[in-house]
């Protein structure tokens, strides 16, 4: 869509609709009651009359009305007034998209510019408004026979915040723009069934991003040259399925400045997970699709900060593979030896994640990164703990956590630390290798994190266990694109 800012009065402004947040107790903003005077105070006899809901996004179209140049008026029910804030602006903006959506109307403007956001500044709000309608119009069809309706809107202005300039109220719609691309790549990924996105695919797409973006260089090991690495832990997960498995490496250069170390991401790509001999029941066992939404958000991650050309330097790294029961599949009890050189026992072949990630972060040593963050669809425990709501957070430097919790809250892609206590670090122990891949039926989320931390010793690391998050099931399933937005939030912040 194409964005731009007004800083006209409310009633002079030409669009299809115009929408107006309507806070608590049917209490307008300043430009509303502006819009209101010039309407005759149309706006106002419709809140008293009740028919707006008091339900935050509830919603109500006012036609033809008397005194502006827009054709319609949409109230929108924001929250309360006394503290609305950034969850609250996302709900408004979800339930103004919508509403657009039905009315199918061509353009749009949002009085926004004397909204009070807690903690928030007139550039968040843009950029926000920005995501949050990109990632609403999104759609998969991909593997449908009929495509989905596009909508007809096309211009969407924005009333500019009385703290922010026109050119930082520019940067924040590139910035929107840039998030909700990665986010919606992502997703596409994600979405995308078994049969297609394979390893192979997976890398087709990261060669895609190279040719698009001059500033990225990708590269693809395939299974001999991972031999030759090492990577026995990475190749037992693919050694029962017909695809090969991938290692893709992007690299992204922002940075003009002299030896500038990259911050790296570590995607896990486990493009079909079966579970391996270690089968999953059959239920839901469609949804496994999504176990390499850590891949995917990488993917996403790279996009963005090349659309938007961040002074830095960042490595995109994503070991991908199939999970099969095939004839040479990897047997429980079975030992392998990692990259590292640790020796592994494999008491589970359904914890195959950590063993694709403990080959890419020993990888990952060679870039002198000044941070690793792995991104990984990991446990069940995950789930159980946070449901759909949080991502799992857990590292070796609390300087880096603590940057992560700010950023999901800032980026409304919230994470939760969890302990990574050298208590926790014996229920690894194998009486046949150096550590076994699981620990146990407790703390299942901390055990995963302990395993890789053996592995991310030599640099400063957070892991984030996304298998909550990472996409919705039941009548909504879909993958959600997290933790794009939380990962953009953390390298934006970051200098070369």
């Amino acid at each position: 869509m194409k964005y731009s800012i007004s800083a006209s009065q409310p009633a002079n402004i030409k669009t299809d609709c115009l929408i107006v947040p309507v806070l608590a107790q049917g209490i307008l903003t300043e430009s509303g009651k502006q819009l209101d005077g010039s309407c005759n105070k149309q706006l106002s006899q419709l809140l008293r009359s009740g028919d707006l809901s008091e339900s935050a996004g509830s919603t109500l179209v006012l036609h033809n009305p008397a005194g502006a140049r827009s054709r319609r008026i949409l109230l929108v029910r924001s929250g309360a007034s006394e503290n609305l804030d950034g969850k609250a602006f996302r709900k408004f903006i979800q339930a103004s998209s919508k509403a657009l959506d039905a009315l199918a109307v061509g353009s749009a403007h949002l009085l926004v510019d004397s909204l009070d956001i807690k903690d928030r500044t007139g550039s968040w709000i843009v950029s926000q408004a920005v995501q949050e309608l990109e990632t609403c119009a999104y759609s998969y069809d991909r593997t449908k026979s009929k495509k989905s309706r596009k909508s007809g809107l096309k211009e969407i202005g924005f009333s500019l915040p009385a703290d922010c300039s026109r050119a930082q109220a520019n940067e924040a719609i590139k910035l929107g723009n840039a998030v909700s691309s990665g986010i919606n790549i992502a997703r596409e990924l994600g979405n995308l069934p078994g049969n297609i996105c394979t390893p192979t695919f997976l890398a087709d797409e990261c060669k895609k991003l190279a040719s698009r973006y001059p500033a990225i260089k990708t590269q693809i090991l395939g299974e001999k040259q991972m031999q030759r690495l090492g990577m026995g832990s990475l190749l037992s997960v693919s050694s029962g399925s017909a695809e090969e498995a991938k290692l893709i490496v992007m690299q992204y250069q922002g940075s003009t400045k002299s030896g500038s170390k990259p911050f790296a991401l570590v995607g896990k790509g486990v493009t079909f997970d079966t579970g391996g001999i270690s089968l999953k029941p059959g239920a839901a066992m469609d949804e496994m699709k999504f176990d390499m939404c850590g891949a995917a958000s990488v993917v996403g991650v790279m996009n963005s900060i090349a659309q938007l050309k961040l002074p830095i330097n960042v490595v995109g790294i994503i070991p991908s593979v199939e999970n099969m029961p095939g004839s040479r599949a990897t047997k429980p009890g079975d030992v392998v030896t990692s990259m590292s050189g640790k020796t592994i026992e494999i008491l589970n072949t359904d914890a195959e994640g950590r063993l694709i990630l403990c080959d890419a972060l020993t990888y990952a040593e060679r870039f002198k990164p000044r941070s690793v963050i792995d991104i990984a669809t990991l446990t069940g425990a995950a789930v159980a703990t946070f449901g759909n709501v949080v991502t799992a957070l857990m590292a070796n430097d609390q300087n880096l956590a603590d940057e992560l919790l700010d950023c999901g809250q800032q980026s409304l892609d919230p994470v939760w630390q969890l302990p990574l206590w050298d208590e926790y670090q014996p229920l690894l122990d194998s009486n046949f290798a150096d550590l076994a891949n699981i620990g146990g039926p407790r703390a299942g989320t901390i055990t995963a994190a302990c395993f890789l931390s053996r592995f991310s010793e030599k640099f400063k690391w957070a892991h984030l266990d996304i298998a909550g998050s990472a996409w919705n099931s039941g009548k909504e399933k879909g993958a959600t694109g997290r933790p794009v937005a939380l990962l953009m939030d953390y390298l934006r912040r970051q200098k070369a």
